[in-house]
């Protein structure tokens, strides 16, 4: 019991990065991968917005997540909090903090930070993407970029370094949540986009599947309800992971459930606010 409720509090981090909920243990070659599409005509990114979340285990509130969503220098911004609350911080405290920034224009990332504490541990790292030559709008084959990570354990006072290739134009895991908002959701399409994290590139389908009218404590939206996969990784065949986005041009994630083989999380929208 002790281990599933370190599980479940600690997935506060991993799902805040929904996306990569279905993180890969096994990578795909970053010259196969698919190519990252920009947003459809008319797509624009929100600025200056916050969207919070309850999550829900079972029959209680384990915890919040909030986005904020900015931009600067011609970049996009998002920022990540997820955090315990009430008797759940007894069990076993979550403190995270996340940070992305990408070109909303091309959609390509250009790096993810973290900030964990969750019990006794507490980890920074920095994923620096540097994009190839094949960026859009050219793309030629074989072009790629790199990823250069660093990590400290805050702890320890330890940090290693570490360097890779991956595509020419990639998305990380937290941007991966909006880069889907920016597509033409249609049911019965599927999308691919290739997300690059901790030395690795991850081949991800986010099948379409359907309009769904889904009630939170935000309000009541028209919903598309889609479901990100992939053929490998720490939790292929142990769960699914479905997000609801509104059924307008905004696509805002209003809710986010996964089911994994100790049970279920649910993050609802409780508010959206323009700052």
């Amino acid at each position: 019991m002790q281990l599933c409720r370190r599980r479940l509090l600690a997935s506060l981090c991993l799902l805040t990065c929904a996306a990569a909920a279905r993180a890969q243990r096994e990578g795909i070659p970053p010259a196969t991968a698919p190519p990252v599409l920009p947003p459809t005509a008319g797509y624009s990114y929100p600025q200056h917005q916050t969207l919070t979340y309850t999550v829900d285990w079972r029959v209680f509130t384990a915890g919040r997540v909030q986005f904020q969503l900015d931009q600067q220098g011609g970049l996009a911004r998002v920022q990540a909090t997820a955090d315990t609350v009430g008797a759940t911080n007894m069990i076993y405290q979550v403190i995270d903090r996340f940070q992305s920034t990408f070109n909303p224009q091309t959609n390509c990332s250009g790096g993810f930070t973290k900030q964990t504490q969750e019990g006794r541990r507490k980890i920074q790292s920095e994923l620096v993407f540097t994009p190839g030559a094949g960026a859009p709008p050219t793309r030629p084959a074989g072009a790629l970029g790199t990823q250069a990570l660093t990590e400290r354990n805050l702890i320890k006072g330890t940090s290693k370094q570490q360097q890779g290739q991956i595509p020419a134009c990639s998305i990380d895991s937290l941007s991966g949540i909006f880069y889907v908002g920016s597509q033409n959701l249609q049911i019965g399409q599927d999308l691919h986009l290739p997300l690059a994290d901790a030395m690795r590139t991850v081949g991800v389908t986010v099948k379409v599947e359907a309009r769904e009218e889904v009630k939170t404590p935000a309000g009541t939206f028209n919903t598309i309800r889609v479901q990100p996969t992939a053929d490998a990784g720490v939790v292929k065949n142990r769960g699914t992971i479905t997000i609801w986005y509104t059924d307008d041009p905004r696509h805002i994630p209003v809710q986010i459930r996964a089911k994994l083989f100790w049970g279920t999380l649910t993050f609802h929208l409780q508010s959206q606010e323009t700052r």
